[in-house]
């Protein structure tokens, strides 16, 4: 800007920030200029109301940027969005446990494809069909090049799944089992969605699905709980049955010469036991059944003083030869014991006292209530004098003084023969009309609403059977009776076994002592966090759809591969969810005494707050944070005003997120 020759000034514009002491800054807009080679500053506004982004826009356009909507620079296109934190997550999992590998050396489609499916049992656990359709709002198919596949595909990658289960077993084996270690395992059941599966059957019933077929899997795992392998049987095999065949796959196909195998009382019988003696190598460690300890009780080969002084010692005994056998005692589980088994008998003998009202009621029952229902009927006719009766708690009979009646009628006709026929004939009805109403008395004094010893059996069972404490009531039951009381000497004898529970063992104290012994019983609680993972919302083995014996293989099999994979990423979550961090007091506590959370655990759990204050997360709800990472797909327009080639953006990770995907890099064999 020129005035006349003499003045020359050139004025530029500009932001600066002044700071205060105790405030925020100052934001100016000020011109600088230059005036016969002085330099100059003039403050022109105090932008400290504006926002920060309008302040930001408003410099960039002072240094001479052409800034322009990003809506008339580039779009989302459309359908460009999907989900992808929590797909990477999983991802990166897998990667870190190279998980492809263990599926298959080489790549191929359905390698991929079982990739995806054990990610999307993980992620949204659906059927196939519906697998299938989910992933396509995600980055899945994506990244792993199976956008194309449909239920079909699925269903043929999960055939050339069972094909290869045992090699994937035999690699699961050589990573997580070791030679002279601890192996775990436990049955559970799951029920079906029809009926024409060849390994459905009826049996013991673990989902309280009662009358459905089901199908039995065995769970193999480390001392850790990590899964290893996993067996289907019919839905009817037993525990016990299903125990030996672990021990020959460990034994010939995993090569493990020498290991301890971990079973609960149910699964490793006296007849597995026999089995296994002269096996060398092989050791076990199990638990006696209730029969047994009972048997040992009433023998006296147990102290039961000694538990005033500790929870647990060691016996022998001849009906164990070459066995230890430990007696635990666990005070808290015995005082709940206690208190569930006096609220079943309470809520039994109301069942059963309601049962003993049925039989009573409408009942007429004692002598003065009969006599009472008698007399108001004979009461009610004249020639209910002529009626003599006996009556009972039970009951009564009565007769009637037929002669008295006809002499009477006689005196009072005086000899007119028509008036007595009309007046005996009168008599006859009224004494049929007694009659019945007494035979109706006599019945009500026999019946009540429930009546016959058949009936009233099936009635009581029902209510023993609901409640499973039978045994501890003496019941008395005939045709138009019922009382029961409550065996207190049963009730008494069961009560000095509650918590008592004997570990048995073939291992001698050289080779794990008393207390790593039972350590090592109740780690089983591990395969019970599996089989409760896989049933619940995390993985959804159930209801199983498929109709032939090897899909049904094939998706337990998957499931128990997801299983893995979520298995490693809670591990390294731990201190982002409700888990215990405090993993290695687990080695030193009480053997006996219940489990107990850490106290930085109980407090995440009532604070809902980390140590940093941010929010705790369950797994699944991790896994929903993440989710809100998407992967747009974006384009812009040229200089000639069309669309160019796309590219991609993902949302920016927050701490929690960025966190969580670091930690999942930690994870290691």
């Amino acid at each position: 800007m020129t005035f006349g020759k003499e003045y020359e000034i050139n004025i530029v514009m500009y932001i600066t920030s002044v700071p205060n002491r105790k405030s925020p800054p100052t934001i100016l807009l000020r011109e600088s200029y230059r005036e016969n080679g002085n330099v100059k500053n003039h403050t022109l506004a105090n932008l400290s109301c504006l926002p920060p982004h309008a302040i930001e826009s408003l410099r960039r356009s002072l240094k001479g940027e052409n800034l322009v909507s990003t809506e008339d620079v580039f779009e989302i296109v459309e359908d460009g969005s999907p989900a992808h934190g929590h797909v990477e997550a999983v991802l990166t999992a897998m990667k870190k446990l190279k998980f492809s590998s263990l599926l298959s050396s080489r790549r191929s489609r359905e390698r991929d494809i079982i990739v995806g499916m054990v990610a999307a049992r993980i992620l949204q656990p659906k059927s196939k069909l519906a697998t299938s359709l989910w992933w396509s709002d995600t980055t899945l198919p994506e990244i792993l090049d199976i956008k194309d596949t449909d239920e079909d595909d699925l269903y043929n990658a999960m055939d050339w799944l069972i094909e290869r289960q045992s090699n994937i077993e035999k690699k699961l084996a050589k990573r997580h089992l070791q030679e002279n270690g601890l192996a775990l395992y436990d049955l559970t059941s799951s029920y079906f969605e029809g009926e024409t599966c060849p390994l459905a059957a009826r049996g013991h019933n673990r989902d309280g699905k009662k009358g459905k077929l089901q199908v039995n899997y065995g769970l193999l795992t480390n001392k850790l709980g990590t899964p290893v392998a996993v067996s289907i049987f019919k839905g009817n095999t037993g525990d016990p049955k299903t125990f030996l065949p672990q021990v020959t796959k460990m034994k010939q196909e995993f090569k493990l010469e020498k290991f301890v195998l971990v079973g609960d009382r149910g699964m490793i019988t006296q007849k597995q036991i026999d089995v296994l003696h002269g096996a060398d190598g092989i050791d076990w460690i199990g638990a006696l059944r209730p029969g047994a300890i009972k048997k040992l009780i009433d023998n006296d080969a147990v102290e039961m003083g000694l538990f005033d002084e500790r929870n647990l010692f060691e016996i022998k005994h001849p009906d164990f030869p070459g066995e230890r056998l430990i007696a635990c005692r666990n005070g808290d589980l015995a005082i709940r014991r206690a208190k569930k088994r006096e609220k079943l008998i309470a809520a039994t003998s109301k069942e059963l006292e309601k049962v003993k009202q049925m039989v009573l009621k409408k009942r007429i029952w004692g002598k003065e209530n009969i006599d009472s229902k008698v007399q108001g009927v004979l009461k009610k006719y004249k020639i209910g004098k002529y009626f003599k009766f006996n009556s009972n708690d039970n009951g009564f009979d009565y007769t009637l003084n037929e002669n008295e009646l006809i002499e009477e009628i006689k005196t009072k006709t005086k000899g007119n023969l028509t008036l007595f026929e009309k007046r005996l004939k009168r008599a006859d009805c009224l004494i049929e009309s007694i009659a019945w109403k007494l035979a109706k008395i006599n019945q009500l004094t026999q019946k009540g609403i429930l009546y016959g010893k058949g009936n009233i059996g099936v009635r009581v069972g029902k209510v023993i059977n609901k409640y499973k404490v039978g045994k501890h009531f003496k019941l008395v039951i005939r045709d138009n009776d019922f009382q029961f009381e409550v065996n207190q000497e049963k009730v008494q004898k069961e009560a000095a076994l509650d918590g008592l529970y004997f570990v048995r063992t073939s291992l001698s104290k050289e080779q794990m002592n008393t207390d790593e012994t039972v350590r090592s019983y109740k780690l089983l609680s591990n395969v019970e966090r599996a089989f409760r993972s896989f049933k619940t919302v995390d993985l959804m083995v159930r209801p199983i759809r498929h109709r032939t014996a090897n899909r049904v293989r094939a998706h337990i099999f998957l499931c128990m591969l997801a299983y893995y994979v979520q298995w490693h990423m809670v591990e390294v979550w731990r201190p982002l969810l409700f888990a215990d961090e405090e993993q290695e007091e687990k080695n030193s506590r009480d053997p006996v005494a219940p489990a107990k959370r850490s106290d930085s655990a109980r407090k995440k759990i009532q604070s809902k707050k980390l140590e940093d204050g941010s929010v705790v997360y369950s797994f699944r709800g991790l896994l929903s944070h993440l989710a809100a990472i998407v992967r747009a797909t974006c384009r812009c327009y040229d200089e000639k005003e069309t669309f160019s080639s796309t590219f991609t953006m993902d949302t920016k990770r927050n701490k929690k997120q960025q966190e969580a995907i670091d930690l999942l890099n930690k994870i290691h064999l």
